[in-house]
């Protein structure tokens, strides 16, 4: 099997992840719920886990990383807790749904909003913020790439608007997270949302949000917190405020291994051994008769997600056989993200999706290459 769909989780994931899960099945208790070894032991670990992904994700203070299972309930946690009623929020065609439900759950409540169209290539242009503001814009909420054809967006430029015009800014990092350089502190963001178990190679059911010191949000969960338990009110002071419930200490053991190997052998290195993955894809199918490339492929910054369509045919189908005949894991079809497919003209066939991670080999690629060549000739495109 060779596994090309790392945009959707990590599957070869370092062996020191799943070696931190199972000591922690075995040495951890409930973290911030008393003080024996046990429970100690886990919260040492939690805190050990935020100040990891502080460090990775350029947060000042680590208090300020607050996790959740996954980047949607973060992502729900930012943008409910800081729109409602009368505001006015602007996003973007790229976005995936799980900013783009939220925001339209709160618009059927009288939220205002304002969906900055792509182009055919599946970009934006953000000279369209200065259009779309309004006197009662109070934030902007993007991704930091997309997860359908692997486009970066000038978040850092977003951030000086948002700046300058005193909105909050909300940056889905579930793509970039581990991947490309994030730091909240030079994007300007109020709170920078990720997923553990895609770049950052943790476990699946970790995620969470990373709130600037300016910024309070509205908690989403109320519910125990393991101290002020006599108030009627949940704790407002991080990361308690935002972490109602046990938290997925065996997760984020997992977690704090994943960062910690990103840490050791460095961001940047892995970045380029999967971008030069990616290259060789983009190079090896391109003049293909019939393949059809998404996105800005040429781009000098990007991920290594590549979405591609064959002629006419339907991209599940396509999936379908490259995994059945040739043993090749992709992603076909929307993505969880529609708006970005009407721009592409792939709304009624979606796409399909290859994205390298830097575990995957030149071999990999080479394989994959042959396969799309054998299916655009057996199809006589």
């Amino acid at each position: 099997m060779i596994y090309l769909d790392a945009a959707a989780t990590s599957f070869l994931k370092p062996p020191c992840v799943a070696q931190a899960v199972v000591e922690a099945m075995e040495t951890v208790g409930s973290p911030g719920r008393g003080a024996h070894p046990l429970t100690l032991s886990a919260s040492r670990t939690v805190w050990a886990c935020r100040e990891a992904v502080a460090q990775l994700l350029g947060v000042s203070d680590p208090a300020r990383v607050c996790f959740t299972n996954n980047s949607t309930t973060a992502l729900n946690t930012a943008i409910c807790g800081l729109f409602g009623p009368g505001d006015h929020v602007i996003t973007t065609a790229l976005e995936h749904n799980s900013v783009l439900r939220p925001l339209y759950r709160l618009a059927e409540q009288g939220l205002e909003l304002t969906i900055l169209p792509a182009d055919e290539q599946g970009m934006i242009c953000c000279e369209d913020l200065s259009r779309a503001l309004r006197p009662n814009t109070r934030g902007v909420v993007c991704n930091h790439a997309s997860n359908v054809t692997g486009n970066v967006v000038d978040v850092e430029k977003i951030g000086v608007f948002c700046r300058e015009h005193d909105l909050y800014f909300v940056v889905d990092a579930s793509q970039s997270a581990g991947v490309l350089e994030v730091n909240q502190q030079t994007m300007g963001a109020s709170v920078v949302c990720f997923t553990g178990h895609k770049g950052l190679l943790g476990p699946q059911g970790t995620g969470g949000l990373c709130v600037a010191p300016d910024v309070t949000l509205r908690p989403l969960v109320v519910g125990g917190s393991g101290v002020h338990s006599y108030d009627h009110r949940h704790p407002a002071q991080l990361p308690e405020g935002l972490e109602a419930g046990t938290l997925n200490a065996h997760g984020l053991a997992g977690l704090l291994a994943g960062v910690g190997y990103i840490l050791e052998h460095g961001r940047e290195t892995l970045y380029r051994q999967e971008m030069e993955l990616a290259k060789s894809f983009i190079q090896g199918v391109r003049d293909i008769p019939g393949v059809t490339l998404y996105g800005d492929v040429d781009a000098p910054q990007r991920t290594a997600v590549v979405s591609f369509n064959l002629g006419e045919e339907d991209a599940g189908e396509v999936a379908d056989v490259l995994a059945e005949e040739f043993g090749i894991c992709t992603r076909a079809g929307a993505h969880c993200a529609p708006l970005i497919h009407e721009a592409l003209g792939t709304s009624q066939r979606g796409a399909v999706r290859v994205s390298f991670s830097h575990r995957n080999t030149p071999q990999d690629v080479a394989q994959a290459i042959e396969a799309v060549k054998q299916l655009a000739c057996r199809l006589e495109i």
